[in-house]
């Protein structure tokens, strides 16, 4: 491994333009956040290092061998988040990046192209939340006092960021593409005239200084490995990254797998994680996930993401399936939403992966999510779904361990039906176990509004609510009514107030807890607005029986309250009810475990203890 002749930024700018300096499959994306690339511009401009680079000379038989990316130039969060495929001509080298992409990028983001992210509170789903901004640096003024103690003024901006600051005397925004543009100082020093500034001292200096730091600064400094050995190659590349923004082991597995596919795996992973988080109301699976599922519906024995198990034979093994494991991944994600679950309600990712193997075991299809004789089945699985994501620290630490025991559960007893009473058997066995305890039932009732757990639990307590419907979570006695100024304004008929501080206290903290708490389709629930409990149910089922009929399954008191100086009654009465409700919702699973439930073994821990994180640059 050599040291090469330090280079200009606008010089390996310009390799990057010709696909001269590009990254190897085994790098991950580009991750860097507009206030990372913000420091780096501010380090150039003081004259501070920016870090060391590693590259890989690529001979012209190995470039056949591998695939190759191009540097991101105009990023966007939205719908441009993955690095271009660059097709390399076989007769020439070329030189590949293994630590450094991310400093490289964003410099090649603010020289060169573009950053959309999404502004704040804006929709997820829609384009225009997504602006295109430019890396600009004001050219009469220093960075306004900071937390990050930058120094100099630089700033992502729209276009309609910069038409609203044109009044403004103390910025002069200069875009800084402008400056890589002007290859030639003398074009730099038309930059500012064009601006306005050109008489200004202070603009000329920021200027200067930002050219002389982009074009004549020899400040990249590179170490280059030319041995084409692709082991050798992998275990510089896992030794070089421990700094920086960190680097999964889900990362280290993608790179390794697109080294190692005869097809593209990174577009096959993106494009199923992709897709699966479109599935009903959205999902939020990561790559971790899906390719955690990957090992496990492969039968891969050792599932850790570790790098001795991601050798060439279980890479093949795993390219093999994958077809086939995504559509039972498809199948398991439309489960999950058909049991109401989506990326908001979804409390642990990883239960996915069982149920993925489950369906990949019996090889079921979408069709199993409807027919009528898988309906027994489909409510037994999500009854244990929705009370595995209930009790706290099931999909937690030894994930790994529970999940190859789950796996063997399923592969020994799962070929007609979800074996719930095995699988609850084993869970306990390592600590994990599903039965109901006081603790338990404390702990749900304590559960809010708003909170993903809360969704699964009222979806667990009340299985007549078809969750493949929108249904929200709603307060029964309404929220506007138990409000602190509301409340707070009531009065006796001598004129004193109702209620003491110290009742108001506890009424609010009673309104948004579980036992106030129901699900109610999305249309029903918009029309119940604000109205009294009981208003609003004579109103809805006028029938005498159906009114009956609805309190029943929502385990709600008779009668419903009317004003606020019923809440407290009608609360405890309604926590009493879940109380019952749950005791008896965890008891469904069948018999109770044979043995008590052990701690986790020593080798377990082993295994917890070597689930690091891998770092990139």
């Amino acid at each position: 491994m050599g040291h090469k002749e330090p280079m200009s930024i606008a010089k390996a700018l310009r390799q990057i333009q010709e696909n001269k300096l590009i990254l190897p499959a085994i790098q991950r994306e580009y991750v860097w956040k507009p206030t990372q690339i913000i420091r780096v511009f501010d380090s150039i401009m003081r004259g501070y290092p920016v870090g060391s680079f590693l590259s890989w000379k690529v001979l012209p038989a190995t470039v056949s061998e591998f695939k190759f990316y191009g540097f991101m130039k105009d990023y966007s969060a939205f719908n441009n988040r993955h690095n271009p495929v660059v097709d390399i001509p076989t007769d020439r080298e070329v030189i590949a990046v293994l630590d450094g992409q991310q400093r490289l990028t964003s410099l090649n983001i603010g020289l060169r192209g573009t950053y959309a992210y999404k502004v704040h509170g804006g929709w997820a789903n829609k384009p225009w939340s997504y602006p295109e901004r430019r890396l600009y640096l004001n050219l009469l003024d220093e960075a306004p006092e900071n937390e990050l103690g930058l120094k100099y003024h630089f700033q992502f901006l729209t276009k309609t960021d910069i038409d609203a600051a044109a009044a403004d005397k103390s910025k002069s925004w200069l875009p800084v593409s402008e400056i890589f543009d002007a290859a030639e100082p003398s074009a730099m020093m038309m930059i500012p005239a064009k601006y306005g500034v050109g008489n200004n001292l202070k603009a000329m200096e920021l200027a200067s200084k930002l050219w002389e730091a982009i074009h004549h600064s020899a400040s990249l400094h590179f170490y280059e490995e030319d041995v084409q050995d692709i082991e050798r190659v992998l275990d510089i590349f896992v030794r070089v990254n421990s700094g920086g923004t960190v680097l999964s082991y889900s990362d280290l597995l993608l790179s390794i797998a697109t080294a190692q596919w005869e097809g593209d795996a990174r577009a096959a992973v993106h494009g199923l994680v992709d897709s699966l988080n479109q599935t009903g109301n959205g999902f939020n699976f990561s790559r971790d996930t899906i390719l955690k599922s990957g090992l496990v519906l492969a039968d891969i024995g050792d599932i850790g993401f570790k790098v001795k198990n991601f050798s060439t034979p279980n890479m093949a093994k795993l390219e093999a399936g994958w077809d086939v494991m995504s559509t039972s991944l498809h199948v398991a994600v439309g489960l999950l939403s058909d049991f109401g679950l989506s990326g908001g309600a979804l409390t642990a990712d990883s239960v996915l992966i069982p149920v993925a193997y489950y369906v990949h075991r019996r090889k079921l299809g979408h069709a199993y999510r409807e027919s009528p004789a898988s309906r027994q089945d489909r409510e037994a699985l999500r009854s244990w779904v929705l009370r595995s994501l209930i009790v706290r620290g099931v999909w937690g630490s030894g994930l790994d361990t529970l999940l190859r025991d789950l796996r063997e559960v399923i592969k020994a007893q799962g070929a007609s039906g979800f074996p719930v009473a095995a699988i609850e058997q084993a869970m306990a066995l390592r600590g994990k176990s599903l039965a109901v305890t006081d603790a338990l039932v404390d702990d749900i009732l304590t559960l809010e509004y708003g909170k993903a757990r809360t969704f699964a639990v009222l979806a667990a307590l009340f299985p007549h609510v078809d969750t493949r419907n929108l249904f929200h979570v709603d307060h029964v006695f309404p929220a506007a009514r138990v409000n602190k100024k509301v409340l707070a304004r009531l009065k006796n008929p001598d004129g004193t107030p109702l209620f003491t501080p110290e009742s108001i206290e506890e009424l609010v903290s009673k309104r948004d807890r579980l036992p106030n708490l129901q699900l109610l389709p999305g249309l029903e629930n918009i029309g119940k607005s604000d109205k009294a409990p009981d208003d609003w149910l004579a109103a809805e089922y006028p029938s005498p029986d159906n009114r009956s009929a609805f309190l029943e399954r929502h385990a709600l008191p008779s009668p419903l309250p009317h004003s606020v100086d019923e809440f407290t009654a009608f609360f405890e009465q309604r926590r009493a009810n879940l109380t019952a409700r749950i005791w008896m919702m965890f008891k469904i699973s069948g018999p109770e475990p044979i043995g008590t439930p052990t701690a986790p073994q020593l080798a377990d821990l082993d295994e917890e203890l070597a689930e690091g994180d891998y770092e990139d640059d």
